[in-house]
């Protein structure tokens, strides 16, 4: 052979199929406890739900018709809860005990830097996200292209997916009346909210793929015309 002419004998052909990656060795140990606590406290895979058949329902730490709001949960079909790191320390405020909750809803809270349970979003189960009650402060954050909370990630990710949210928002009146919790002296407080909160308000409007609503009433009819869209119905009971 012509030591101009390369040899081929040790060349791996073309046409040879790549080898098949080995599949990811699953979590242990500390790394699985790590990830299982990220995920919040139901781990069922996302990928076991049925494509858009899940209300995902995100709860902030206002107190502002949080009864009211989760009075409406109640009775949707298929809702799972998204809590804040704040509404898991305001829910009891208002008498919502988590355990109590768990009974009715799967529930995934903040408990990861990253919001680990936005992941479920990308199985395409859920057809609609609800940030009900909304504070000023996750409405700022939405408005604003924020998200370093469970409940503004959801609301990112489902803009980027198209998947349509419901901002219930606290804050769009120039004087706000809002039930105190529990341990308060007062039941109602009185609120005015300044002029960067309605500013934002506004600004939330302008969002890709957001409605945003202002009282109870403006909520529960968004959430029917929703239902209709979607062939759904109220649950006959929220029990």
């Amino acid at each position: 052979m012509s030591a101009a002419t390369p040899s081929t004998a040790s060349s791996t052909s073309c046409t040879s199929p790549s080898p098949t990656p080995a599949a990811d060795p699953p979590l242990q140990g500390e790394a699985a406890k790590r990830w299982a606590a990220a995920l919040g406290d139901d781990h069922a895979p996302a990928s076991d739900d049925p494509p858009g058949s899940r209300f995902a329902w995100c709860v902030t730490g206002s107190g502002h018709y949080l009864e009211e709001s989760m009075a409406l949960a109640a009775r949707l079909p298929n809702v799972d809860l998204f809590l804040s790191g704040a509404a898991d320390e305001v829910l009891p405020l208002y008498g919502m005990r988590l355990e109590l909750l768990r009974e009715r809803y799967r529930v995934f809270r903040d408990k990861s830097a990253s919001s680990v349970p936005v992941g479920r979003l990308y199985a395409e189960a859920y057809h609609t996200v609800v940030i009900a009650p909304a504070t000023s402060n996750t409405v700022a954050k939405c408005a604003f292209g924020l998200s370093d909370t469970l409940p503004t990630n959801m609301f990112a990710q489902a803009g980027k997916l198209g998947v349509p949210s419901l901002v219930f928002a606290c804050d769009t009146e120039p004087v706000v009346i809002t039930k105190a919790p529990r341990s308060h002296a007062t039941e109602w407080l009185t609120l005015r909210p300044r002029g960067i909160e309605l500013e934002n308000v506004e600004r939330l409007k302008r969002i890709d793929h957001c409605q945003v609503l202002s009282s109870p009433a403006e909520l529960e009819a968004a959430l029917d015309a929703r239902l209709k869209a979607l062939k759904l119905a109220w649950n006959t009971s929220s029990s």
